[in-house]
Protein backbone atom coordinates (compact mmCIF):
# COMPACT_ATOMS: atom_id res chain seq x y z
CA UNK A 1 0.00 0.00 0.00
CA UNK A 2 2.85 2.32 1.09
CA UNK A 3 4.78 1.88 -2.48
CA UNK A 4 1.58 2.15 -4.17
CA UNK A 5 1.06 5.89 -2.48
CA UNK A 6 4.66 6.70 -3.42
CA UNK A 7 4.25 5.48 -7.16
CA UNK A 8 1.02 7.65 -7.48
CA UNK A 9 3.01 10.61 -5.57
CA UNK A 10 5.47 10.14 -7.98
CA UNK A 11 3.43 10.37 -10.94
CA UNK A 12 1.41 13.18 -10.18
CA UNK A 13 4.38 14.99 -9.82
CA UNK A 14 6.14 13.80 -13.18
CA UNK A 15 3.09 15.26 -14.68
CA UNK A 16 3.18 18.71 -12.81
CA UNK A 17 6.34 18.98 -13.70
CA UNK A 18 5.75 17.92 -17.71
CA UNK A 19 3.09 20.51 -17.33
CA UNK A 20 4.94 23.22 -16.06
CA UNK A 21 8.04 22.35 -18.84
CA UNK A 22 5.20 22.72 -21.29
CA UNK A 23 3.67 26.09 -20.31
CA UNK A 24 7.29 27.15 -20.35
CA UNK A 25 8.69 26.12 -23.56
CA UNK A 26 5.63 28.39 -24.93
CA UNK A 27 7.31 31.72 -23.46
CA UNK A 28 10.62 32.25 -25.64
CA UNK A 29 12.25 34.42 -23.09
CA UNK A 30 12.06 31.32 -20.25
CA UNK A 31 14.01 29.11 -22.86
CA UNK A 32 16.52 32.03 -23.29
CA UNK A 33 17.10 32.84 -19.96
CA UNK A 34 17.73 29.19 -19.17
CA UNK A 35 20.22 28.82 -22.40
CA UNK A 36 21.66 31.79 -20.16
CA UNK A 37 21.84 30.59 -17.01
CA UNK A 38 24.01 27.22 -19.17
CA UNK A 39 26.09 29.66 -21.17
CA UNK A 40 26.93 31.43 -17.87
CA UNK A 41 28.72 27.78 -16.84
CA UNK A 42 29.93 27.03 -20.04
CA UNK A 43 31.86 30.38 -20.16
CA UNK A 44 33.21 29.35 -16.60
CA UNK A 45 34.19 26.05 -17.63
CA UNK A 46 35.91 27.55 -20.80
CA UNK A 47 38.34 29.82 -18.79
CA UNK A 48 36.03 32.42 -21.09
CA UNK A 49 35.47 35.80 -18.92
CA UNK A 50 34.69 38.12 -22.03
CA UNK A 51 31.86 35.72 -22.88
CA UNK A 52 30.93 35.75 -19.15
CA UNK A 53 31.30 39.57 -18.79
CA UNK A 54 28.93 40.12 -21.53
CA UNK A 55 26.13 37.60 -19.66
CA UNK A 56 26.62 39.47 -16.01
CA UNK A 57 24.47 43.14 -14.96
CA UNK A 58 27.30 45.52 -14.51
CA UNK A 59 25.86 45.68 -10.51
CA UNK A 60 26.16 41.60 -10.43
CA UNK A 61 25.93 39.59 -6.76
CA UNK A 62 25.97 36.69 -5.84
CA UNK A 63 25.93 34.34 -2.49
CA UNK A 64 28.05 31.42 -2.90
CA UNK A 65 27.94 28.02 -1.35
CA UNK A 66 29.99 29.07 1.65
CA UNK A 67 27.04 32.26 1.74
CA UNK A 68 29.41 34.25 0.83
CA UNK A 69 28.53 37.58 -0.88
CA UNK A 70 30.43 38.40 -4.05
CA UNK A 71 30.39 40.43 -7.21
CA UNK A 72 31.13 40.84 -10.77
CA UNK A 73 34.96 40.73 -10.49
CA UNK A 74 35.06 37.63 -8.14
CA UNK A 75 32.67 35.88 -10.70
CA UNK A 76 35.41 37.00 -14.04
CA UNK A 77 37.87 35.96 -11.45
CA UNK A 78 36.44 32.28 -11.04
CA UNK A 79 36.23 32.14 -14.85
CA UNK A 80 40.04 33.46 -15.35
CA UNK A 81 40.87 30.73 -12.16
CA UNK A 82 39.65 27.50 -14.04
CA UNK A 83 37.94 26.58 -11.41
CA UNK A 84 35.13 24.19 -12.98
CA UNK A 85 36.14 21.29 -14.93
CA UNK A 86 32.70 19.58 -15.89
CA UNK A 87 28.73 20.21 -14.96
CA UNK A 88 25.59 18.89 -15.64
CA UNK A 89 22.33 21.16 -15.15
CA UNK A 90 18.77 19.86 -14.90
CA UNK A 91 15.72 20.52 -13.91
CA UNK A 92 15.86 24.05 -15.14
CA UNK A 93 12.49 25.85 -14.47
CA UNK A 94 11.86 29.45 -15.85
CA UNK A 95 9.65 31.92 -13.94
CA UNK A 96 8.88 35.86 -15.19
CA UNK A 97 8.58 38.02 -13.00
CA UNK A 98 7.51 40.55 -14.93
CA UNK A 99 8.21 42.35 -18.45
CA UNK A 100 11.90 42.82 -17.79
CA UNK A 101 12.55 40.03 -14.96
CA UNK A 102 12.66 35.77 -14.65
CA UNK A 103 14.29 33.93 -12.31
CA UNK A 104 15.59 30.57 -13.26
CA UNK A 105 16.19 27.81 -10.86
CA UNK A 106 18.16 24.25 -11.88
CA UNK A 107 19.70 22.02 -9.86
CA UNK A 108 24.00 21.32 -10.83
CA UNK A 109 26.43 18.16 -10.12
CA UNK A 110 30.02 20.10 -10.20
CA UNK A 111 33.43 18.38 -10.66
CA UNK A 112 36.16 21.51 -9.85
CA UNK A 113 39.54 21.39 -11.81
CA UNK A 114 41.79 19.14 -9.49
CA UNK A 115 44.04 21.94 -8.85
CA UNK A 116 40.74 23.31 -6.75
CA UNK A 117 39.92 19.90 -5.37
CA UNK A 118 43.36 19.39 -4.38
CA UNK A 119 43.41 22.88 -2.69
CA UNK A 120 40.15 22.37 -0.95
CA UNK A 121 41.63 18.96 0.16
CA UNK A 122 44.35 20.84 2.07
CA UNK A 123 41.79 23.18 3.53
CA UNK A 124 40.07 20.17 4.68
CA UNK A 125 36.94 22.14 2.38
CA UNK A 126 34.90 19.16 1.45
CA UNK A 127 32.86 20.37 -2.04
CA UNK A 128 29.06 19.89 -2.33
CA UNK A 129 28.85 18.07 -5.72
CA UNK A 130 24.91 18.95 -5.76
CA UNK A 131 23.77 22.49 -5.43
CA UNK A 132 20.55 24.29 -6.05
CA UNK A 133 21.15 27.49 -8.00
CA UNK A 134 18.50 30.78 -8.81
CA UNK A 135 19.66 32.97 -11.11
CA UNK A 136 17.63 36.71 -11.46
CA UNK A 137 18.02 37.52 -14.76
CA UNK A 138 16.87 41.56 -15.91
CA UNK A 139 16.59 42.93 -19.49
CA UNK A 140 19.07 46.02 -19.97
CA UNK A 141 18.82 47.68 -23.22
CA UNK A 142 17.08 44.51 -24.80
CA UNK A 143 19.49 41.96 -23.42
CA UNK A 144 18.93 39.73 -20.73
CA UNK A 145 21.61 39.91 -18.36
CA UNK A 146 22.61 38.26 -14.84
CA UNK A 147 21.94 40.25 -11.80
CA UNK A 148 22.21 38.18 -8.99
CA UNK A 149 22.81 34.22 -8.33
CA UNK A 150 22.62 32.64 -5.41
CA UNK A 151 23.90 28.34 -4.94
CA UNK A 152 22.61 26.66 -2.24
CA UNK A 153 24.28 23.06 -1.41
CA UNK A 154 22.26 20.35 -1.75
CA UNK A 155 23.12 17.15 0.60
CA UNK A 156 20.81 14.68 2.52
CA UNK A 157 19.16 15.62 5.84
CA UNK A 158 21.31 15.02 8.79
Amino acid sequence: MKSLFTLAALGVLCAVSYAQGARQSNDPDAQAVIGKSRAVLEAIKGKDAKSLGALLANDFRSIDLTGDFGGRQEMLGSAQEGFLKDFLLYNPQAFRIDNDSMLVSYNTAITPAEAFQEEMSEDNVVWPRYSKVSDLWVREGGEWKLKFEQTTPLRHID
